[in-house]
């Protein structure tokens, strides 16, 4: 008998995904719009709208505006600011880094900023955390365009370093929902399985796990079974497990035989090279 894989959810286990504060209104007075030359309307502006997307880096020019090609690999991961009501947070540089944050008269100000002490022999990820340090120290500018059919947004220091991001739209804004945490165990080895939509006809085979409020592991796993869609933002390595807190959305009116849920990956909770027997 098939068991659905999705009978029951979690509610939010860990910390790190309890909602956020919303920030003092009285200290926040919205973003400055600049539309480009060839921006078909202004984009809305009040800092809510940041959390919208994953904004990532575009263009960026110095304070001669000459462009700062050292901020650029070709990788296909750039520099990414995220933005929650009150937390902001910058992905693909040397470091992760993460702090408060307020709009105030169309300046970003960013409180204290935490981040990770890793070394990175990349060039490009140390020229990234420099720069974007300097910016988000500088108190900048905040401007929101449209160009070509993409929301940009623009960080502009007084010096004239400026910082511009693209906006790709988070999942929420994209399924309308904010989503429902759960948590998957993904064996080493892909299974055959027969579905047109994963590579080779390979599914993942997963199982789902149980947390309690602690964030400790808790319950029985659930069954072992093939996952016959992927899920949105993991890549398998074959030969490594891993335990993934995702996000699972609900698809309204799904095609005949198509899934009727996306899931997206939220973080790697736990990886490893030695697969357990699945049951």
């Amino acid at each position: 008998m098939k068991i659905p894989l999705w009978s029951s959810w979690l509610p939010l286990a860990l910390a790190a995904c309890s909602p956020s504060h919303a920030p003092d209104p009285s200290a926040s007075h919205g973003v400055a719009t600049q539309p480009s030359s060839n921006a078909a309307a202004p984009v809305a502006t009040t800092a809510p709208a940041l959390g919208g997307y994953h904004w990532q880096l575009r263009d960026a020019v110095d304070g001669n505006n000459q462009r700062l090609d050292g901020l650029f690999d070709g990788s296909g991961k750039p520099l990414q600011l995220d933005f929650t009501d009150d937390r902001i947070s910058v992905s693909h540089a040397c470091n992760g880094i993460g702090g408060s944050y307020r709009i105030v008269d169309g300046h970003l100000l960013t409180g204290p900023l935490m981040q990770t002490m890793m070394a990175c022999a990349e060039p490009v990820l140390m020229q990234r955390e420099k720069t974007i340090k300097h910016v988000l120290g500088a108190k900048p500018a905040l401007i929101t365009s449209s160009a070509d059919g993409q929301t940009l947004l623009s960080l502009a220091a007084a010096d004239g370093t400026t910082l511009t991001f693209a906006g790709q739209p988070t999942a929420e804004k994209r399924y309308g929902s904010p989503g429902t945490i759960g948590f998957l165990e993904v064996a080493a080895e892909p299974v055959a399985c027969q579905h047109p939509l994963p590579p080779a006809n390979n599914c993942l085979l997963v199982r789902q796990l149980h947390y309690d409020d602690r964030g400790l592991r808790s319950g029985e796993p659930g069954p072992w079974q093939p996952l016959a869609q992927p899920i949105e933002g993991y890549e398998h390595q074959p030969g490594v497990r891993n335990v993934l807190r995702v996000k699972r959305y609900t698809l309204p009116d799904p095609p005949a035989g198509a899934a009727s849920s996306a899931y997206v990956l939220d973080m790697v909770v736990e990886s490893g090279t030695a697969p357990p027997d699945p049951e």
